[in-house]
């Protein structure tokens, strides 16, 4: 019986009026009300594991129709943000234990370092609407939290329904990721075993689990369960189009964030950390966030993208640091500092006016030198006498030929004759067909010798070159042993 405001019983309520009302599955959850530019919203806190099974994504056209409001989804990137959310459930279950001075397995901490350390890790907040409800929310029930000692308003309690679904608007990513971690922890509970596909740690691909990571992995998913929260901006009886409008707004008025900037702060990946631990604090490497354009303005330090990138081909034999881990580098970086000691080393390097002084100041000639660093010390095919050719390497990078002048790097740009003339005869064999690709290195011009901007065609060719100056091995020279003689350079006298 409801009762009336003038305390009198009330006339039963109808069966509409109660399912109107609620029902049995309502679930209570504790808000902050907003106006987000005049619309009302709620400002919630859920557990990871509980907002999953109240949202939904409509991004499927044979299933949500005219109700699709989003894009695509790029499972590549859902199982990277996969990896990220693992790397905070571990976080917090050390965070948890600390907090209440409770011992840390060893496993746990050694869990984390194999995944990968960072300063700090957050999910941005979760945009959602709920189509089944009035704009204002008006038809979800309700009441007000209230504090006992002031009487003032700290909240509201709102009841939701399984009418009531969290649609994504910003955020199924995210989701996904949550459904692959929960997927991947309880295939660890059942079968306490790594899989060989799908593996969200870098790590322990097919291995049993021990009991002491059976343990650590059931702590992670009991922190989904409780502890980990996602915040969540609740949106309130919009339609498809208004939906896809504020995804519209949201993914495409923000400002991409400068690459300098982004790898200057970023903390998580193994090779910053190595670049901000090992070179710029130890070796006194020179930085800055933007390039030059006038190489009359060049103090001598190396631009932040390009000694990334650099690292990248060094440590990876990749073009970016994207995905690198710990276990990946841990054995090359001694390697690396000696790479980067060398070139530190070379006269001008470092300089004001480094890019005039010598070609080593410009990033396309770093990488050529870090790639056969690699390939000598790290590549799977790496010749046995590898660790030797990479002293040779670097012990020779001082007294090599390193400056403008050098006619080496004009090589395409000379006839035979100005080849013999200039000591480069001997050269052709370890070059590659010249049918095979890009040739224009770049350009000589008042004494400088400027390298082109395709460094990903250019870099093994000056890796070629320097490779023939010092006598090390051709790396062409297994097809010239199976008569693909297209690259000699034949002459009769």
């Amino acid at each position: 019986m409801i009762p009336s405001t003038n305390g009198l019983p009330a006339p039963l309520a109808t069966l509409d009026d109660v399912l109107d009302g609620g029902d049995t599955s309502e679930k209570p959850v504790k808000v902050f009300v907003g106006h987000n530019l005049g619309n009302r919203i709620f400002l919630v806190s859920i557990p990871m594991h509980e907002f999953f099974g109240m949202s939904e994504v409509a991004n499927d056209p044979t299933r949500d129709g005219d109700t699709v409001a989003q894009r695509k989804l790029d499972p590549a990137h859902a199982n990277k943000l996969a990896t990220y959310i693992l790397k905070g459930l571990v976080s917090a279950a050390i965070d948890y234990r600390e907090g209440r001075n409770q011992p840390v397995p060893e496993a746990m901490n050694a869990i984390l370092r194999k995944m990968g350390p960072q300063p700090y890790l957050s999910l941005q907040p979760i945009v959602v609407n709920i189509r089944d409800c009035d704009v204002r929310g008006t038809d979800i029930r309700g009441v007000r939290l209230l504090d006992k000692q002031t009487d003032e308003t700290t909240g509201f309690k709102v009841f939701l329904s399984q009418r009531h679904v969290l649609w994504v608007i910003d955020g199924q990513h995210r989701r996904k990721a949550m459904q692959l971690v929960f997927e991947f922890l309880e295939q660890l509970r059942s079968a306490r075993v790594y899989p060989k596909k799908g593996n969200l740690v870098p790590f322990g691909d097919g291995e049993l689990l021990t009991s002491e990571e059976v343990r650590v992995w059931e702590e992670c998913f009991e922190r989904a369960r409780t502890f980990c929260t996602v915040s969540v901006e609740v949106h309130l009886g919009l339609k498809a189009d208004a939906e896809r409008q504020l995804f519209h707004d949201l993914n495409r008025l923000g400002k991409k964030v400068d690459t300098n900037l982004a790898l200057q702060f970023d903390n998580s990946n193994p090779i910053n950390l190595f670049i901000k631990e090992r070179l710029l604090d130890e070796l006194d490497l020179g930085v800055v966030e933007n390039e030059v354009k006038n190489w009359g303005d060049d103090d001598g330090r190396i631009v932040r993208k390009d000694l990334v990138s650099v690292n990248a081909i060094l440590l990876l034999n990749r073009t970016n640091i994207n995905g690198a881990t710990p276990q990946a580098i841990e054995n090359r970086t001694d390697t690396a500092y000696w790479f980067w000691s060398a070139v530190k080393e070379i006269s001008g390097f470092g300089e004001p006016l480094a890019r005039e002084k010598t070609v080593a100041a410009q990033p396309v000639v770093l990488k050529a030198i870090a790639k056969l660093v690699f390939d000598f010390s790290f590549s799977n095919r790496r010749p046995e006498d590898g660790d030797d050719l990479t002293e040779r390497l670097l012990s020779s990078l001082a007294d090599i030929d390193l400056s403008h002048t050098n006619p080496m790097w004009r090589y395409y740009n000379m006839s035979d004759e100005e080849r013999q003339a200039n000591g480069l005869a001997g050269l052709a064999p370890y070059l590659p067909n010249d049918e095979t690709g890009n040739r224009d290195l770049g350009n000589y011009q008042g004494g400088y010798m400027r390298f082109g901007a395709k460094h990903n065609d250019i870099y093994p060719i000056l890796g070629d070159m320097i490779r023939w100056k010092i006598g090390l091995p051709n790396r062409h020279a297994k097809a010239l042993r199976f008569g693909d003689l297209s690259s000699l350079d034949v002459s009769f006298e």
